[in-house]
């Protein structure tokens, strides 16, 4: 019977992620858009490549890289002499993702899935980007954790994630935020959740942020966009 169980749960795991891919390579136009052109985005986006601490030559990896909107960025960190890596598991948004960074012989982007990499177990990486993607996983902490241990002692990690605002003027704005939510979250047509998915989005990035708090030592504790989105960075000791 367990065993059963453990198959259920497997296959709705899998169904869960082929609904994603669908959803997300459906609107991959649009969430370029958004992605590179949404006011105060490409600033953010420059920030989370700041907090990595990135040097000429060093190699990071964006897990959940969507449609490559951060990769230039972390290329310009690493400059010539070093290599940005793009993870992500739909395929028309990875598309996107290699026609922006064509020009970068030393951008790869790469399809895969967050949190399992398609890493060697020695992989030589010095920072870890993820940017509206935990809020995405079934375990969020424990991805943090994997890729904490991934970069090891010295590499950092940086998490950049959407959330309710706790500014004196959140309520308007977490309105306008728990809508977007809702529409964004795969499939779009269903009326009725079990729990709201912006209360579940929100739990996910503080369990996220936390873990990521409790195994480094911070680099970046910043708000951003009236407060709804958080940027945190950690150095592994």
């Amino acid at each position: 019977m367990a065993g059963l169980r453990s198959r259920l749960r497997t296959l709705r795991r899998e169904a869960d992620a082929e609904s994603a891919q669908e959803f997300y390579g459906r609107w991959a136009d649009l969430y370029d858009l958004v992605a590179r052109r949404t006011p105060g985005i490409p600033k953010l986006r420059r920030r989370g490549a700041a907090a990595c601490r990135l040097e000429p030559g060093d190699t990071v990896v964006e897990m959940g890289c969507g449609t490559g909107a951060n990769l230039p960025y972390l290329r310009e960190q690493v400059g010539s002499e070093g290599t940005v890596v793009g993870i992500d598991f739909t395929g028309p948004v990875l598309e996107r993702a290699r026609e922006l960074t064509a020009e970068y012989d030393n951008v790869h982007v790469v399809r895969g899935d967050a949190t399992q990499p398609p890493l060697a177990a020695d992989s030589d990486v010095d920072a870890v980007l993820a940017t509206f993607v935990v809020g995405m996983l079934a375990d969020p902490a424990g991805a943090v954790d994997d890729w904490c241990d991934l970069v090891g002692p010295g590499g950092r990690v940086v998490l950049a994630n959407a959330a309710s605002s706790r500014e004196w003027y959140a309520p308007p704005v977490n309105a306008v935020f728990r809508a977007i939510v809702v529409l964004s979250t795969p499939p779009t047509t269903k009326l009725r959740y079990e729990d709201d998915p912006h209360r579940r989005l929100d739990e996910k990035i503080r369990a996220a942020h936390a873990r990521l708090r409790e195994r480094s030592t911070a680099v970046a504790d910043e708000r951003h966009v009236f407060g709804v989105v958080r940027l945190t960075g950690g150095k592994l000791e």
